[in-house]
């Protein structure tokens, strides 16, 4: 008897409460997370616990994720490095490089807005879209 496991209860409760950001922007990772922390006077630091192990091919793939905690809120920041060595986090989205999660606590839309200007106001950045639920195929690949 094989049991499967139902990510779909988890994977929702994962994702109430959140904004997610699609970025492309073809820069290095802690490049593009230090003109950040620079330009938004927040603090994107690596977390390699939370880092995302994928196995295709007979391969691992890993996904790094840089997290901000906002202070005096329940808000925390997540970056995601959407590809690696030709493989992607969210397959369905080739075309970003970053994917930026706000999870945890409210964010209003003005808030999230001024968010994805700031965002495009970086040298180098293309693009900065919300990603709404329905459009992402491969959610459970965010859950860490």
């Amino acid at each position: 008897m094989k049991l499967m496991l139902d990510t779909k209860d988890l994977t929702d409760g994962f994702f109430e409460e959140t904004k997610l950001l699609g970025i492309m922007a073809p820069l290095k990772d802690y490049q593009f997370c230090w003109q950040l922390n620079k330009l938004l006077g927040i603090d994107f630091r690596i977390n390699n616990e939370l880092e995302i192990q994928l196995k295709k091919k007979n391969r691992s793939y890993f996904f790094s994720i840089y997290e901000y905690p906002e202070p005096s809120t329940c808000l925390k920041h997540y970056l995601y490095k959407n590809q690696n060595d030709g493989e992607y986090l969210l397959p369905e989205f080739k075309h970003l490089d970053f994917l930026w999660l706000l999870k945890d606590d409210y964010v209003s839309d003005e808030a999230l807005q001024h968010l994805v200007q700031s965002i495009k106001s970086i040298n180098g950045v293309q693009l900065v879209l919300e990603l709404t639920n329905e459009k992402i195929k491969n959610k459970e690949h965010l859950v860490f």
